[in-house]
């Protein structure tokens, strides 16, 4: 291998290790979303939650129900905020700075356990403060 080749792959690398960490840092700092309502029966089975959240903040949503998750996707984006897709179980919500009011987003995830499987719509109704 070439200095320059060397050279250039020394920067690639720097570079993609700098996007990789820049999604964990915004992640760690964010508080996880207290949710309320009930968890999911199991696979296969939907649930509603509820969070409150100031207006411009993030939290943490992580899928929880028994079981592995196969997959997970974002399958209604928040009207008021974006939503982050982190990992198959975890995703970041980020409320809309300087709005009060709802907001409401769904994931659907696929996965098993020893009872069930199927796919699951987790829908979360926020509450912007």
């Amino acid at each position: 291998m070439t200095h320059m080749a060397r050279a250039r792959s020394g920067l690639i690398a720097a570079a993609l290790a700098l996007i990789a960490a820049a999604t964990p840092a915004v992640a760690q700092n964010a508080a996880q979303c207290v949710v309320s309502g009930s968890p999911p029966a199991g696979w296969g089975f939907n649930s509603i939650g509820y969070i409150q959240i100031a207006g411009g903040s993030s939290c943490l949503f992580t899928i929880n129900t028994s079981g592995e998750i196969l997959n997970s996707s974002v399958s209604q984006n928040p009207s008021h905020g974006t939503l982050q897709q982190l990992d198959v179980s975890s995703y970041l919500y980020t409320s809309q700075a300087g709005y009060s009011g709802n907001d409401t987003f769904s994931v659907r995830a696929t996965g098993k356990s020893p009872t069930s499987s199927g796919a699951s719509v987790f829908t979360i109704n926020a509450t912007l403060q």
